[in-house]
């Protein structure tokens, strides 16, 4: 999924009523259901996309996410310039990295079912819990969600290779913006961070998706679909994360996050009907256990 660590709080500026009474609403909420209205979210953005793919193709619809995301999360946040070289450095890596996998992954989107591209994509974050662990346990994890991919790719001959390689793809940007994303959280304040990068990542994807699409792009009812990816996919699952971290231990928040998968093969089920055989939920399960498994096991929760 797509989630950034950018950490702050409300009242600093003047974001208006419109911040404060989405700060309000979210209080009433308990953090581990602003995570899984998050997922959902998200991946119900996944399956809008997937409709404009016969229009606008991935790079198209790739561009006007990012692009109204952007246009929101600036007109939100107004973030100021002035930042040190340094700080530029990590928007720009960061903005960079946004782009390339969410283009990955609308690319896999396109030639695989949305489960299984966000079974394969979540190896990535996956591995950066797992990375530099010592404890026989973790390798268990690991083994598990290997295991979980190699029954995925069994249990379906006609799966599109080009499509498990773009998810692939998508999960090592998805690490990489992991940890560019907490550098990010570090070097700059409230959601300013994470619009800059947002807008970065548009000026990367727009003109590509405009190269591909050409004036299939300001269809309007296209546009209005984008809008609607853009918020689905972007702005409400990162503001509903940055608040549930707010409230609660980092590890818990990598719990829930943990049922993403599962969650993709629903909402694919339910909404683009994408029927996954039975091997391919226990594989899904698998990469969701290890992930759960291997959250679980880290100490710190600050």
């Amino acid at each position: 999924m797509d989630s950034s660590n950018v950490g702050g709080t409300r009242g600093q500026s003047p974001r208006s009523s419109l911040t404060t009474l989405a700060g309000r609403t979210f209080d009433a909420i308990p953090p581990p259901a602003l995570v899984l209205l998050g997922i959902v979210s998200v991946q119900l953005g996944s399956a809008l996309a997937k409709h404009l793919f016969s229009t606008v193709g991935s790079f198209g619809t790739v561009g006007l996410r990012l692009f109204f995301a952007a246009v929101v999360l600036m007109l939100l946040w107004r973030p100021s310039l002035r930042m040190s070289r340094r700080a530029w450095t990590v928007v720009l890596s960061y903005g960079v990295i946004l782009a390339l996998m969410n283009l990955c992954f609308y690319l896999s989107l396109a030639r695989i079912p949305l489960g299984i591209a966000v079974t394969i994509e979540f190896l990535g974050p996956l591995g950066v819990a797992l990375a530099g662990s010592r404890r026989w346990l973790d390798a268990f994890w690991a083994l598990l969600a290997a295991g979980g991919v190699v029954l995925l790719m069994g249990g379906r001959g006609d799966l599109d290779p080009v499509g498990v390689l773009f998810a692939l793809a998508a999960g090592a940007f998805w690490g990489l913006y992991i940890l560019v994303g907490a550098a990010l959280g570090r070097h700059t304040t409230e959601g300013n961070g994470l619009a800059l990068g947002m807008a970065v990542a548009a000026l990367v994807a727009v003109p590509v998706g405009v190269a591909d699409s050409g004036t299939a792009l300001i269809v309007p009812w296209v546009l209005v679909a984008g809008l609607g990816v853009a918020l689905l996919s972007s702005v409400v699952p990162y503001s509903l994360d940055l608040e549930a971290l707010r409230r609660m231990p980092p590890r818990v928040f990598g719990i829930l996050m943990s049922l993403e998968p599962a969650m993709a093969a629903l909402i694919g089920l339910i909404v683009l009907q994408e029927a996954l055989l039975w091997s391919q939920w226990i594989a899904v399960l698998c990469v969701v256990a290890a992930s759960i498994g291997s959250t679980r096991g880290t100490r710190s929760d600050v």
